[in-house]
This record gives C-alpha cells, structure tokens and sequence, in this order.
C-alpha cells in the first residue's frame, strides 16, 4: 500500500480534530514551559504555571535556585529542570531578553546554542523553535515516532523523520506547530501505547491498526 504524505497526513488529521491548538503563553513561557514538560504531563505544568503566575527572566534569574526549585515542583525533576531554566534563561539574556532579536538570528545557529545548553534535547529545542522563536524546525517525539511506525514507514532515524516531513510541508512554522499539535492530540486519543483504532481517521490505511 502506498504511504501517505506529509501533507495528506497532515490533512487526514485537521478532518479529525478540527482547528490545531497553538502552545499558550508568553515566548519566554513557552521555553520555560518546553523544560517543564519534559517526562511528565501537561496538567503537572498548567498546575506549576498557575502558582507561579507569570514567569519572567529577570525573576527567575534572581529568584534563590531552592525557590525555583519548590515552584516547579509539580512538574518533577525540580533540580534539573530549575537549573536547565536558569541556563536557558541566561541564553536569552544574550538577547537582550527581545524575542524579536532572537528570532532574527539563523534558525540553524539558534538550534545549536540550544541544544549547547544542558537539559535541552532536541525535541525540546525544536518545540522552543517553533513555538517561541518562529522558526521552520519540525518537533520530533515519542508520540510521532510510534505514529509513523504504527502506519509503515519504517524510518530508521529522527534525521529520515525529518525529512519527511519538512521536505513535504511548505517552511511554515504554523504548519509545524499546529502538525505537532495534531499529532499529540491522535496519539492521545487513538494512537496509545494500547491502540484504539475505532473512530480513527487512518484506520482504513495503517497496517498497524488493532484488527
């Protein structure tokens, strides 16, 4: 059977859920959130958000690290995550802590000084990219990876996945923000470790669906 494209994939998901979301916040909330996210549930972030308020560089920068620490204590890893935050934020610093600066920088650059920075992997650089800094770099994560394997594609790196992906998408960091939106939302709701193919809009073409 012939594979999809990443576009017919693409428009089989907006058939199933409408309007993509976009990451809430601020930019500088968006990558503080892009850390927090990290192994746990987006719940555990909104909860740590919703006590701290609204976070801002210049506070967590003078904020004692143990304060930082017990504010994003919901999300879990609280001393690795804080220090990852404290790193980021110093980078952003080296902006002028102007995203419009940030974001006229080269999206390869800004791509390795992020993943320069301990605690920031790709799928988190790229979510970053996207998101906060407005730049065509596709988020790559687990929820992708068992989608496209589940559907035959049968990539055997991040780096084929990629291709894929931004070689059949216009350059448009919208696109890829809303993609990933989609994605998560079918790998929540259809594409489980546990598949539940009833109701899915690929149901019909993936070879991997439950019979």
């Amino acid at each position: 059977m012939e594979r999809l494209t990443a576009q017919q994939v693409y428009d089989n998901l907006v058939k199933g859920y409408g309007k993509p979301r976009w990451w809430p916040g601020t930019p500088y909330e968006i990558m503080v959130s892009a850390v927090l996210v990290q192994n746990t549930a987006w719940t555990q972030v909104e909860k740590a958000l919703t006590a701290w308020g609204k976070p801002e560089p210049s506070t967590v920068l003078t904020m004692p690290v143990e304060q930082l620490q017990e504010t994003i204590r919901p999300c879990g890893f609280m001393k690795a995550k804080a220090a990852t935050i404290r790193g980021v934020t110093e980078w952003y610093r080296g902006y002028g802590f102007d995203i419009e600066q940030a974001r006229t920088a080269d999206q390869h650059r800004l791509r390795r000084e992020l993943l320069g920075l301990k605690g920031i992997g790709a799928e988190t650089a790229d979510a970053m990219l996207v998101f906060a800094l407005h730049k065509p770099s596709f988020v790559i994560d687990a929820y992708t990876r068992r989608f496209l394997d589940r559907m035959g594609y049968r990539f055997s790196d991040d780096r084929q996945i990629r291709r894929f992906f931004e070689s059949g998408l216009p350059a448009d960091y919208r696109v890829y923000g809303w993609y990933h939106w989609l994605l998560l939302e079918h790998g929540k709701n259809h594409c489980r470790k546990q598949p539940g193919c009833e109701g899915c809009v690929f149901s019909e073409v993936c070879p991997g669906r439950a019979l």
